[in-house]
């Protein structure tokens, strides 16, 4: 894809703006970046993730009852990396930070996307078990409405259903 400011370079960045629900896409190359005064991902003065996050990272929404000093130094089991260093670097040390991390990282998850499962879309190819934990989790919702409404017959077959979707993911 052609810059389409000077329509010369390649596009190498790619912004999507969302203004009062109208999407507008822009695909220029670094140099008009640059002239437009666009922040560059990856460049010193650009955007990161890490900038992003590390203002809310002091931020406890939580209410956990810890010290910022303790909260700093709370270590992982698994790497050793402590919740002052992954603030400072921005990513885990391994995956087992995120659950020795889970109860000052959900409400920071909370804040930024306004929750702590992703609902969005799925990628056909990747998702089945997704796919299937949401059917799951639908039906569950409509069993309960047939409860609540005294089809007990209907909600016997959406318990059955529920059953052989949930077999399927102990087994997927």
């Amino acid at each position: 894809m052609v810059c389409q400011e000077c329509g010369q370079r390649p596009a190498t960045l790619h912004f999507t703006k969302y203004v009062n629900g109208e999407k507008t896409e822009l695909h220029i190359c670094e140099a008009c970046a640059r002239e437009k005064g666009e922040l560059i991902p990856g460049t010193p003065s650009g955007f990161s993730i890490h900038n992003l996050l590390s203002g809310l990272m002091d931020f406890d929404p939580s209410g956990i009852s810890a010290s910022k000093a303790q909260a700093q130094t709370l270590r992982c089991e698994g790497c050793g990396m402590t919740y002052g260093q992954f603030s400072k670097l921005g990513r885990f040390g391994c995956a087992r930070c995120y659950k020795q991390f889970a109860d000052r990282l959900d409400p920071l998850l909370k804040r930024v996307h306004g929750n702590t499962v992703h609902v969005g879309k799925v990628p056909k190819r990747a998702g089945g078990l997704v796919r299937l934990r949401r059917e799951i989790d639908g039906l569950k919702r409509e069993m309960q409405q047939k409860i609540a409404g005294e089809d007990f017959e209907s909600a016997a077959d959406l318990r059955d259903r529920i059953r052989e979707l949930e077999r399927e993911v102990q087994n997927g």
